[in-house]
């Protein structure tokens, strides 16, 4: 596309991916919050934010460049994730949030110290908290059948709730 060789906001993959320039997957993560906008609209709703974002991460990463170019295809239980793990993924992160706001009393713009301790705590708490959400409703596990979409759907909630509750994106990869 031609407004696609104008901007130049991508990095180049790595050489034995690579097709050229500014291409969707080198687009880097940072890049991505700024251009989901929510944050503009819902400032004071941090986990709102987080899914927006991972929202489009997902579609552009997952679905389009790695899933469609880079492996030939994820077929359509990948397409359809996002829609039929909404609630779950929402309702996870909310609730991890606000154990992690409670515990440490904290809120929006206010944070806590990523100490190795504080993300296990609370990392912890929202993986746990999302696999007995499995447990307690049956047909959510049959539904999001294999262990990659129940994986996903956890980690997505207990990693936002991390970097939320500690200002740090960092701390939510660990």
């Amino acid at each position: 596309a031609k407004h696609a060789g104008l901007v130049e906001m991508s990095e180049m993959l790595p050489a034995r991916r690579a097709r050229g320039p500014n291409e969707p997957g080198g687009l880097s993560f940072g890049h991505m919050a700024d251009i989901v906008q929510t944050s503009r609209k819902f400032r004071d709703d941090p986990c709102k934010i987080a899914l927006e974002t991972c929202a489009a991460a997902s579609m552009l990463y997952d679905q389009i460049w790695l899933g469609g170019y880079m492996s030939g295809g994820v077929g359509f239980t990948m397409y359809a994730t996002a829609a039929y793990t909404n609630n779950i993924v929402d309702d996870d992160l909310y609730a991890s949030t606000e154990y992690g706001w409670d515990k440490y009393k904290l809120g929006v713009g206010k944070n806590v110290a990523p100490s190795i301790d504080v993300i296990k705590d609370i990392g912890t708490w929202g993986t746990l908290y999302g696999l007995e959400l499995y447990e307690n409703y049956p047909t959510a596990l049959e539904d999001h059948f294999g262990g990659s979409q129940r994986a996903t759907v956890v980690s997505v909630a207990s990693a936002a709730a991390t970097s939320i509750a500690t200002g740090n994106s960092n701390a939510g990869l660990s």
